[in-house]
C-alpha cells in the first residue's frame, strides 16, 4: 500500500486544531460578544454540554458554552503517561467529609472541553427498566418522573452517534444489540470470561464500550495500547470533544475555554438574564442569554446555584425545595486484584471490554435492595501501585517486587447502586478559590443498605476472580461516577428540575447534567447523561421561542430528530437487535 488508509501522515501545524490522529476541526469558530444577547449559554462542555451545544447549533440557535477548562488539542495538550494526564481532571480545591469521605480528582470529574468523557473508560451500558421505578418496585429511593421507553430512542441514537462497540445480543435490561461489532479480548478480559462461565455466570465480551473496533470516517480504530483513561490521543475513544463539539462549531456554536462561571444572574420577572464569568487572565465578564442551561455535574452544578443565591432565593437559585445539592450519589466500585501464574498484561486492551450485570437487579433471597455489576478494568502501573500500598501495604523494595510482578495481575471492579440519601450533600464552605468563589464541601456517608450491598458484590467479584484462576486476591475499597445533588421529579416541593430539565422555580433556567439523576443504577451513567441531553435538546426545539419569552410549561413529549445528529452517524452499522 503506497498510500495509508486516511491519506499521508502528517505533522501538526499550529493553525490546525486536532482532535485526534485524523481529525481536524476544520472551521473558524464563531465568535460573540458579551453584550450579545445568545439564545442559550451552556454552563460546561462536557457530556451533557456537547451533546445540547450540538443540537442547539445545528438547529439555527445562537449558542455559546462556557467551559472552565482548555479547549483540548490533542497533539499538543495530551501525552500517553499517566503522571502527565492529571490535568485532564478537575483539581480545584473541594472540602470533602462524612463518614466515607468521597475522593476528588481523575476518578469522577473533568476540567476541559469534552469534560469526564474525555477521561472516562468509555463503559455504555444503558439504564435498566427497573432503574426508572426504583420506590414502586423495591420500596427504595425514589421514582424517575420518566420512564426507560422514554429514554430508549435516545439511547439508541447515542450509540450510533459516539458509536458504540458490542455484541449482537445483549441480554440484561431492555435486552438489544449493538450496531458495530465488539473488540477482542484482552488478558483482563478472559479471565472475567473464564471465571463467570465457570461459575455459570452469563457475561458480555466485547463491550458495550464507545471506542471504534474498526476505523470509521476521519477516526481510526482503537490500537490496544491502553491509555483510555489517560485522554485517547489516537481519536478512537469518543469524548463529546471528538463527537458532538466539532460539529456543534461547524454550525455556529461559540466554545469559551477557560471561562469559569461564578454567578446567574437574576432579572425582572423571575428570569435569569446571563451568567458572570472570570475568564484565564481573572478577569471579570458577564454575558447575556435568554436562556441558560447548567451542565456543570454533579458538584459544580450546585455550586454555582448556591453561589448564585439572591434575595429571591437566598438558598440557592432554583432552590425553594431545599433539595439542591442533596441526594448526592457515587457507585461502589471497589477493585478485586488478582494474581495469575500466567502473564496478564492489564494494559493491552480497553480498560473496559467485558462485564457482567447479573447481579444488577434486586434478588429477595439477599438482604439488601437493588444490585451490582462486574466489569473489567485496567489499571496501569501508577494507579496500581496506589491500589497496591492501600490493599497489601506495600512500600519501599517490596513495592518494588511488586511492580516487577505487575503483568501477573488482573483487575475486575464492582459497580454497586448507592441508594439517594438527603444527608448526602454538597454545600458551600467559607473557603474560596483562585477567583473569589466560595468552594464545595462535600459529605457522604454510606447507609446499611450500601454497606451490604458492597460487602456481598466484593465476595461475589473475589469468587469469579478465583474461579479465573487467581491464586491470590486483595481488593481496594473506591467510589466512582458521582450523580445526584439537583435531582429531576414531578413535584417541585422535593424536586429541583421537571422532566425535561427546566427548573420548577424559573421558567428559563435549566440543568442537564448526571446532577438531575434520581438514582443511579448499576450502570456507568455516561450514555444515559448524553441520551438525557438528546431529550432535553429536541425538547428546547419544539418549544421555540415561548422558552425565552414565556413562562408557560408544555411537557408535551417532542418528537425524535435523528437528522440532528452529526453527520455520518444515523442510520449507519449493521441492523440491530431490540
Amino acid at each position: 500500500m503506497k498510500t495509508p488508509i486516511g491519506g499521508e501522515f502528517e505533522e501538526a501545524h499550529d493553525h490546525e486544531h486536532h482532535l485526534g490522529a485524523m481529525q481536524r476541526l476544520d472551521a473558524p469558530m464563531r465568535r460573540f460578544a458579551d453584550d450579545d444577547e445568545v439564545d442559550y449559554l451552556v454552563v460546561g462542555v462536557g457530556a451533557a454540554g456537547g451533546v445540547l451545544l450540538q443540537r442547539l447549533a445545528r438547529a439555527g440557535f445562537r449558542v455559546v458554552g462556557l467551559e472552565a477548562g482548555p479547549f483540548w488539542d490533542t497533539e499538543k495538550d495530551w501525552v500517553s503517561d499517566e503522571k502527565g494526564s492529571h490535568q485532564l481532571y478537575w483539581e480545584d480545591m473541594r472540602i470533602t467529609g462524612g463518614e466515607n469521605p468521597l475522593t476528588f480528582g481523575a476518578n469522577n470529574s473533568g476540567k476541559g472541553v469534552g469534560g469526564g468523557s474525555v477521561h472516562w473508560a468509555a463503559f455504555t451500558p444503558r439504564f435498566h427498566p427497573s432503574d426508572f421505578e426504583v420506590y414502586t418496585r423495591d420500596g427504595v429511593g425514589v421514582d424517575w418522573p420518566i420512564s426507560y421507553w422514554d429514554l430508549k430512542p435516545y439511547y439508541e441514537l447515542l450509540e450510533l452517534e459516539m458509536p458504540v462497540a458490542g455484541p449482537a445480543w445483549y441480554p440484561w435490561g431492555d435486552p438489544h444489540g449493538y450496531a458495530y461489532g465488539p473488540h477482542p479480548m484482552g488478558g483482563v478480559g478472559d479471565a472475567l470470561i473464564r471465571g463467570c462461565t465457570k461459575l455459570g455466570i452469563g457475561v458480555s465480551a466485547g463491550g458495550p464500550v464507545a471506542i471504534l473496533s474498526g476505523s470509521r470516517n476521519d477516526r481510526p480504530h482503537c490500537i490496544y495500547r491502553g491509555f483510555c483513561i489517560q485522554g485517547c490521543k489516537v481519536g478512537a475513544k469518543a469524548s463529546t470533544l471528538i463527537t458532538h463539539v466539532p460539529d456543534a462549531v461547524r454550525n455556529g456554536a461559540e466554545v469559551r475555554p477557560r471561562s469559569m462561571a461564578s454567578r446567574i444572574q437574576l432579572g425582572k420577572e423571575n428570569r435569569v438574564t446571563g451568567v458572570s464569568y472570570f475568564d484565564r487572565e481573572g478577569r471579570e465578564h458577564f454575558q447575556k442569554a435568554k436562556a441558560v442551561i447548567v451542565c456543570g455535574y454533579a458538584i459544580e452544578t450546585p455550586r454555582l446555584l448556591m453561589n448564585s443565591a439572591c434575595d429571591e432565593y437566598p438558598d440557592g437559585l432554583a432552590n425553594s425545595s431545599g433539595t439542591l445539592g442533596r441526594y448526592l450519589m457515587a457507585q461502589a466500585g471497589t477493585v478485586v486484584l488478582g494474581r495469575f501464574d500466567e502473564l496478564v498484561r492489564m494494559y493491552k486492551a480497553p480498560p473496559a471490554h467485558a462485564l457482567t450485570e447479573e447481579f444488577y437487579e434486586t434478588d429477595p433471597k439477599r438482604d439488601f435492595a437493588r444490585g451490582f455489576a462486574i466489569q473489567t478494568v485496567g489499571p496501569l502501573p501508577i494507579a496500581f501501585a496506589k491500589q497496591m500500598m492501600v490493599a497489601r501495604g506495600s512500600w519501599g523494595w517490596g513495592m518494588r517486587r511488586v511492580m516487577m510482578d505487575y503483568n501477573h495481575w488482573c483487575a475486575f471492579g464492582v459497580l454497586g447502586e448507592i441508594l439517594p440519601w438527603p444527608d448526602n450533600r454538597v454545600t458551600l464552605s467559607d473557603e474560596r478559590d483562585q477567583f473569589g468563589i466560595r468552594i464545595p464541601h462535600i459529605h457522604f456517608s454510606l447507609h446499611e443498605n450500601d454497606k451490604k450491598l458492597i460487602k456481598f458484590a466484593q465476595g461475589k467479584t473475589e469468587e469469579v476472580m478465583h474461579a479465573a484462576g487467581a491464586k491470590e486476591t486483595l481488593n481496594e475499597a473506591r467510589f466512582a461516577h458521582l450523580v445526584g445533588a439537583a435531582r429531576m421529579g414531578k413535584d417541585p416541593a422535593t424536586s429541583v428540575v421537571d422532566l425535561f430539565g427546566r427548573t420548577h422555580d424559573i421558567a428559563n433556567l435549566f440543568i442537564c447534567d448526571g446532577s438531575i439523576l434520581p438514582t443511579q443504577g448499576s450502570a456507568n451513567p455516561g450514555l444515559t447523561i448524553q441520551a438525557l441531553a438528546a431529550r432535553t435538546a429536541d425538547y428546547l426545539i419544539s418549544q421555540g421561542a415561548t422558552v425565552f419569552n414565556s413562562d408557560k410549561r408544555d411537557l408535551t413529549p417532542p418528537p425524535v430528530r435523528p437528522h440532528l445528529s452529526p453527520p455520518g452517524t444515523h442510520g449507519k452499522g449493521v441492523p440491530r437487535f431490540g
